[in-house]
């Protein structure tokens, strides 16, 4: 867990046990108690929200894991991985998620999938930004795009180094800050028959030589955060939202109101994992054909600001807000919190507390305020 002064974490649980009452009480668009337009029954529970040890035991399964040797719990999904890298700050990869740039390459390798419109144009497509602890073994991830300022404040909340090809005026003051490192435009060409604009890949080696040349640590650095970025319940146990609250919803289908790409999260029974979805199809890797899968979604009621009317936008990710956790097939709703440019954002209960979940991969999904009441469950 990060150290903090208590009185900031007194305040920031007060904020949010406040953002909560204000989400209970205005409800829906549809008039449901769960703050979305969607139309689901709460799944009931004889277990009430409080965290005793009777309900906290009940709400995991009963398995326990070792950590292999040589390896150590990562912050970033609290599974193993290697001791070598434990020190190793992870990038930020900014991936154009336009029909034209798909296949994606290497995708289903990143620790954490944000998603977020990239613009108020063009049905607010949405652009990809990737989180990777283990960036030495990337072979090939692209194509590589342009960033927006929201990307540049949430790669800094996990000292990350963000990999990006340039973007509008509005990033430069932002990059002038010495927590906000980024390499941009300098990563390979690949001749895939597309235009330039969707031929730059990070491909092995390129990210040695952009340290090398940058002069960038490769290791977390003053700026860093301490501990685990989630809230991470212990290795080798699961979390199961209905048992653990008394309000949760059934959640194996999630559309996301992203009208260009249709953006879905589809629950896969066996793997336990949700799959991502867009344009109709699964979305898959060029080379091993491996899905966008991931344990935890995370999906976040923001507004934002339109800068321009070309449609460049920041969302106002400082702040605090309301949201969604899902995992196994089921929705709790949540509150969320980030008090600055390179605090991370944290997410807590009805109650207050910091958020538990699950350990492995992460989406971000970051929904305009404008269309929450869109986001639908099945």
């Amino acid at each position: 867990m990060l150290l903090r002064k208590i009185g900031k974490r007194m305040a920031i649980m007060m904020a949010c046990v406040l953002a909560f009452g204000a989400l209970t009480a205005c409800g829906g668009g549809k008039g449901d108690e769960s703050g979305t337009g969607a139309s689901f029954e709460p799944i009931t529970s004889e277990s009430d929200s409080s965290t005793d040890s009777t309900t906290q035991e009940s709400a995991e399964e009963e398995t326990s894991a070792e950590v292999p040797e040589g390896m150590y719990l990562s912050e970033i999904t609290g599974e193993p991985i290697s001791e070598e890298i434990k020190d190793q700050r992870p990038i930020a990869v900014m991936v154009d998620n336009e029909k034209m740039a798909l296949p994606h390459y290497g995708t289903a390798d990143a620790d954490v999938v944000y998603e977020m419109m990239n613009s108020t144009k063009n049905d607010r497509i949405t652009r990809l930004m990737l989180i990777y602890k283990d960036w030495g073994k990337i072979e090939q991830v692209g194509s590589i795009r342009s960033t927006r300022p929201t990307n540049i404040l949430l790669m800094a909340e996990w000292n990350a180094v963000l990999c990006h090809d340039g973007g509008p005026f509005y990033i430069q003051p932002y990059f002038e800050n010495a927590w906000a490192p980024h390499f941009s435009g300098t990563f390979s060409r690949v001749n895939n028959g597309k235009k330039r604009e969707f031929t730059e890949y990070i491909v092995s080696g390129d990210l040695d030589k952009n340290f090398k040349n940058a002069g960038y640590s490769t290791t977390y650095n003053e700026h860093a955060n301490e501990g685990d970025h989630f809230n991470f319940t212990t290795y080798g146990k699961e979390i199961k939202l209905d048992e653990k609250y008394s309000r949760s919803y059934p959640a194996k289908n999630i559309s996301l109101p992203f009208k260009h790409n249709g953006s879905q999260l589809k629950y896969n029974d066996e793997t336990k994992e949700y799959e991502y979805y867009e344009y109709n199809a699964r979305h898959e890797d060029a080379e091993t054909d491996a899905p966008i899968s991931v344990k935890n979604v995370i999906l976040q009621d923001v507004t934002f600001s339109q800068l321009d009317e070309n449609g460049y936008l920041i969302y106002n990710c400082i702040g605090s807000g309301n949201g969604w956790y899902i995992t196994n097939g089921v929705a709790k709703d949540i509150t969320w919190s980030k008090t600055s440019e390179t605090d991370v954002t944290r997410f807590y209960d009805e109650n207050g507390e910091e958020l538990e979940i699950n350990t492995g991969k992460t989406y971000i999904g970051l929904i305009p305020d404008d269309t929450w009441s869109n986001v639908i469950f099945e």
